[in-house]
């Protein structure tokens, strides 16, 4: 029993081995100026990355990503402020590049769109469901005549029995 108990913590202590490194991350470089880089990876976070399209250019080590990023620091060196340096991207690339698009109306369609698509599987969902009711109380209620027949005279056997 012992022993079982001893391989069961040595199974668990081998599965929870290798839980920190899941949680850690690239090492980012050091940087000369930390307020600088504060500030690119918070411009950072607002940039999609064109290549992978569901991550932000600081998550992302594809080389657009990190030249996109490399930009944002050369842009903030000189000075421009966080909005100037997302007005440019957005320029260069369109809306696509912010990662939380503004609503307006040329994105209506990219903010409404998941709840309006819920919207309709739901009705789609309920009319399928009333048309499978329908079909299965119809098929109860449809009898052949001499099923009509059989149940008349198992009724009527049914009221002799009750009468006497």
């Amino acid at each position: 029993m012992r022993l079982m108990s001893l391989v069961s913590v040595g199974f668990v202590a081998l599965l929870l081995l290798p839980a920190p490194l899941l949680l850690a991350k690239e090492a980012t470089p050091m940087a000369e100026d930390p307020v600088l880089e504060e500030m690119v990876d918070e411009i950072a976070d607002e940039l999609r990355c064109l290549v992978c399209q569901n991550q932000t250019i600081a998550d992302s080590h594809a080389d657009l990503a990190v030249d996109l990023k490399n930009q944002v620091r050369d842009m903030v060196r000189s000075g421009k402020s966080q909005e100037e340096i997302i007005d440019y991207m957005v320029e260069r690339y369109g809306d696509f590049v912010r990662y939380r698009p503004p609503v307006k109306t040329s994105t209506y369609l990219l903010w409404a769109g998941p709840f309006l698509l819920l919207f309709i599987g739901i009705v789609v969902l309920m009319q399928n469901l009333k048309k499978r009711r329908l079909r299965t109380d119809e098929q109860e209620v449809a009898l052949t005549p001499e099923e009509r027949k059989h149940l008349a005279q198992l009724l009527k056997s049914e009221e002799e029995k009750n009468k006497s």
